[in-house]
This record gives structure tokens, C-alpha cells and sequence, in this order.
């Protein structure tokens, strides 16, 4: 028997990352394979999100506010089951552990934390970067054709609208930087505000930030933890991405996503290989 998702049933976003449940413990899914970072590879953020899916669903509260992924090896699309274990669980927090696997077995395993969240003021925050309009940024898929070193568009980019900051897009005209840092402006392209799932999946959302240096190949996330702070105003959502170090094959990313209205909404830390 479906499982409701969100009031907004018609959006791609939510389709794709709809569970339900079946005979049995586990949760099943259908990987939308064309939630995709090229070559058939599913994006990250994708399969988080539908792993908070599963975790807001078998839990008292509705939120994800702490997702830390391990990514045991590549999925590409096709049914899947999420084992769902519950851990302690209170009247602020609950725990839980995900284990999401496809025919050829575990894709990624998930140490769930779920609460419920407001839009409450922060009582101090970091400044917003000062970034230009979404209508003065670069806008990724429209775009593409101008890169100095043809690059494959993600599939994802039919869902996700990318407006990337002039100061951080260099690289896509040819004059890679020397700081792996990149911006923009993210929404879903079909209208759907963004949620705490969707916060999960802008996490993931931007080019590896070595396509600032002018390293633009592939860069498999190992591990990434999520915080989601509040719940999101309507509109844009903010993201800069930052690397710290890229050495010896490996590389580190920092994200943080603000909401229209520049109220921090979610972070997040990922290793991953270094772009080959």
C-alpha cells in the first residue's frame, strides 16, 4: 500500500523518492535512475533523501536533522528495500539505522536522527556571502554549451534549477581558480518548495568543488553527514561549497544552505575521492 509523501504528490522530487510499504519489515523503493551525476551514477543527496524518507516515516517525528551516510559502493537505479532499525527515541529525538540495498546488495548505510523543526530566528549566525541575483548567476544547464571542456550535464539537472555565482564559475568558461569554492542559487525545477528531504538532496546538489580548480572528473562521496537546521521559507535556497584540503586521492567538502530569506537552513561534511 502507497505511503503518503507530501501534499505535493505531482512533483518529480517527491515521486522519486517515494517509499512504501510491503509484506515484511523492509521498506521498498524504485531508484529513479535519472537522478543521476552522469554515466548512469545516482547522485548522493538523491539516495539521502530517500533514506530520510524512510527515517521520518518509521519515527514519532517529522524531520530529518541528522543523516551521516556511509556509501559502500555506486547505485544506478531500480527497485530497492530500506531496513529500517529503530534506536532510542524520545519526546525531542529519535534514532534510527538505514541500510538501503538494491538487487546486487547494501548501497549505502544511514545513522538516522529525526526531531521536529521550526523557522524560528537563530539567536547568532555566520553572515551570508554576498552573492549576486539567481537572475545575474549562470544558470548550469542553460549554459553548458559554453564550457571551455565539454562537460556531461547530471541528469539531475531536469530537477534541480542551478544558478552558479559569476565569482565562483570561472572554471566553466576556462579560467579555473585556485580556491575549491563554489555558489549558487538551487531550487526544484518544477515549483515544489524545498522541505528538510530536499535540504538533504541540496546538499549534494553542486559540481565537485574541484571543477573550480579545473579538475572536472568524477568524485565518489565515501561518507556525508547532513544537519538541517530549520524548516526553509519559499524561494531559493543559497549554497557554498568548500573544500579544505584536496590531497593524497582524497578530498573533503563543506556545505552551507541558506533559505531566501538568509536564515541558515542546513550544513554538511563530505569526503569523497579526489576527481579523477
Amino acid at each position: 500500500m502507497p505511503v503518503p509523501q507530501t501534499d505535493e504528490q505531482t512533483s518529480a522530487f517527491d515521486l522519486a523518492t517515494a517509499v512504501r510499504r510491503a509484506d515484511g519489515p523492509a521498506l521498498l523503493a524504485d531508484l529513479d535512475p535519472t537522478w543521476d551525476v552522469g554515466g548512469g551514477i545516482l547522485n548522493g543527496g538523491y539516495l539521502l533523501s530517500v533514506a530520510g524518507r524512510a527515517a521520518v516515516l518509521e519515527s514519532p517525528h517529522e524531520h530529518p536533522v541528522a543523516m551521516s551516510a556511509s556509501y559502500l559502493r555506486a547505485g544506478s537505479g531500480g527497485p530497492a528495500t530500506l531496513q529500517v532499525t529503530p534506536g532510542p527515541a524520545g519526546r525531542t529525538l529519535a534514532h534510527s539505522l538505514i541500510t538501503m540495498a538494491d538487487e546486487a546488495g547494501p548501497l549505502i548505510t544511514v545513522q538516522a536522527t529525526t526531531a521536529t523543526l521550526t523557522d524560528a530566528p537563530p539567536d547568532y549566525s555566520l553572515p551570508v556571502p554576498q552573492v549576486s541575483s539567481p537572475d545575474e548567476c549562470l544558470d548550469m544547464a542553460a549554459n553548458a554549451h559554453l564550457a571551455a571542456v565539454p562537460v556531461q550535464l547530471p541528469g539531475m539537472t531536469r530537477y534541480v534549477d542551478s544558478r552558479l555565482d559569476p565569482a565562483t564559475a570561472r572554471w566553466a568558461l576556462g579560467k579555473p581558480s585556485d580556491e575549491p569554492v563554489l555558489r549558487a542559487w538551487v531550487r526544484l525545477a518544477d515549483g515544489r518548495p524545498a522541505d528538510p528531504l530536499a535540504l538533504l538532496m541540496f546538499a549534494d546538489a553542486l559540481p565537485p568543488t574541484s571543477f573550480a580548480t579545473g579538475k572536472t572528473g568524477w568524485a565518489p562521496t565515501v561518507q556525508l553527514q547532513v544537519l538541517v537546521r530549520a524548516l526553509p521559507a519559499p524561494g531559493w535556497c543559497l549554497v557554498e561549497a568548500r573544500a579544505s584540503e584536496i590531497a593524497g586521492g582524497w578530498t573533503d567538502e563543506d556545505y552551507r544552505i541558506w533559505d531566501s530569506t538568509g536564515r541558515l537552513v542546513a550544513q554538511s561534511r563530505q569526503l569523497a575521492r579526489t576527481a579523477r
